[in-house]
């Protein structure tokens, strides 16, 4: 019983108080003994698991370029599904909106949500880490302050070089329109033929670095984990399974609905892009969560931040492969979402609209 005792003192930082209104009841079966990991429902769960880590590691082995060389890269950008330019980081989607405004939009976002995380650890502590509406979370707000630095840049990128250069200058390669070339410039056929492709890398315009990708990648992985998160908790944890255990409280509500409110009204207003392929890394983020949650608990027995990750039960080979399945759609709603913004804003401001894609 010491020894118990002393190992829950060595992980309270992790695993909180039990007081804290957002802890489950912890299930009868130790989960630091061998029978309970050595079992078909934890072999299935991690079938489940690796397969859907193989798969997305080989999505973006394809399609990130990684497998072919820098100067290949270059040449067939056209055709890569993720490429990126270093101004769809910090430009809004339409020109009439001055990227300044997407500036203020980050910089209160960002201080919004990390002032939320601060209360947030200094209320319940450390143990917040524990679950995957922090991670997600936390991802969220690092999103918002590499975003609200890429928005520094650019307008202070955009004054130097002047707005309406800045503008014209991508919106005509964008849209594939012919410019002349000026006294002394000789027109040569290839050049007129890449200045046409609208696809090929327009003139003036660089790619984006390794913080751009990166940045991109975190839009992409918070938009899905977003989704998941609130949904699982607003749909399946609070109404069906722990209504009894969770206590609403103004924390917790913001934790499952200011981010995705947040987020939406970033993308309303910038012009990412948002290939498919990219859902590979929401999955891989969320593996990460499930291995961090395995490890702890082969090490020490403690309660689960989600009862369908209990592996005692009969029916969680079912609940993984449920949760697995819903990447899909959640991922494709916001898709979607962007599709129709693209959509309505190319009709209703067919000048305007800069976005591309």
């Amino acid at each position: 019983m010491k020894s118990e005792a002393s190992s829950s003192d060595v992980f309270s930082f992790l695993t909180g108080s039990s007081t804290h209104t957002w802890q489950p009841v912890m299930t009868s079966a130790e989960t630091n003994t061998p029978s309970y990991w050595l079992n078909w429902r934890f072999l299935l769960c991690a079938l489940w698991l690796f397969a859907s880590m193989v798969l997305a590691s080989i999505l973006i082995w394809k399609y990130e370029g990684f497998n072919k060389p820098r100067p290949e890269r270059r040449e067939n950008q056209r055709e890569a599904a993720g490429c990126l330019y270093e101004d769809e980081a910090w430009k809004t989607c339409l020109k009439g909106i001055h990227p300044a405004w997407l500036l203020a939009y980050r910089i209160i976002a960002f201080f919004v949500l990390l002032t939320l995380l601060i209360a947030d650890i200094v209320n319940n502590g450390g143990g917040i880490f524990y679950f995957y509406t922090q991670w997600t979370f936390t991802l969220v707000t690092i999103y918002f302050g590499l975003g609200s630095s890429f928005s520094i840049y650019g307008c202070c990128h955009r004054n130097r070089v002047g707005g309406n250069v800045a503008d014209h200058g991508s919106v005509d390669t964008e849209q594939g329109t012919y410019i002349a070339p000026m006294i002394g410039d000789s027109a040569d056929p290839a050049n007129l033929s890449k200045s046409s492709d609208t696809r090929e890398a327009p003139q003036g315009r660089k790619t984006a670095g390794v913080w751009g990708y990166v940045f991109q990648i975190i839009f992409q992985m918070s938009a899905g984990a977003v989704t998941i998160t609130d949904c699982v908790f607003w749909l399946i944890l609070y109404p069906f399974l722990t209504s009894n255990d969770y206590g609403l409280d103004f924390l917790l509500v913001s934790m499952h609905s200011i981010n995705a409110v947040l987020l939406l009204g970033e993308t309303i207003l910038n012009c990412l892009r948002f290939p498919m392929f990219r859902i590979a890394y929401f999955v891989l983020w969320t593996a990460i969560f499930v291995i961090f949650q395995w490890v702890i608990h082969a090490c020490v027995s403690l309660w689960w931040p989600y009862p369908f990750l209990d592996l005692s039960s009969p029916y969680s080979p079912l609940w993984y492969l449920g949760v697995g399945i819903m990447h899909i759609p959640c991922y494709g709603l916001f898709a979607l979402i962007i599709r129709l913004k693209r959509l309505l804003l190319s009709r209703s401001f067919p000048n305007s609209y800069q976005s591309i894609s």
